[in-house]
């Protein structure tokens, strides 16, 4: 199964339902919008700044810088030069590797 973000939301949503009886279904999803936006944005904003993230349990988010390089255009074949770059990357943790490998 994929999940998507919308799919993510949708979730918080139904776990909500646990603590926060008074808000409308509207008001919940708005509020679950939000917190996963600002969970995402502030992982890209700390990558964008050089940092790095790291969730226990989960797992760490960095970048890699990659240096310049002579590659091909799968196309033609011709030698293409690529310039330096940055990646960002994801490092499982213990945790989440032991889980997924049961």
């Amino acid at each position: 199964m994929k999940m998507k973000k919308s799919q993510l939301i949708e979730k918080l949503v139904l776990e909500m339902d646990d603590f926060a009886e008074e808000a409308s279904s509207k008001q919940k999803t708005e509020i679950a919008r939000e917190t996963v936006n600002l969970f995402f944005n502030s992982i890209k904003e700390a990558l964008e700044g050089g940092d790095r993230v790291e969730i226990r349990g989960f797992g760490s988010f960095s970048t890699k810088q990659y240096g310049e390089y002579t590659g091909r255009n799968p196309k033609t074949g011709d030698k293409v030069r690529v310039k330096p770059k940055k990646l960002p990357v994801f490092r499982p943790g213990r945790e989440l590797r032991d889980i997924v490998n049961k």
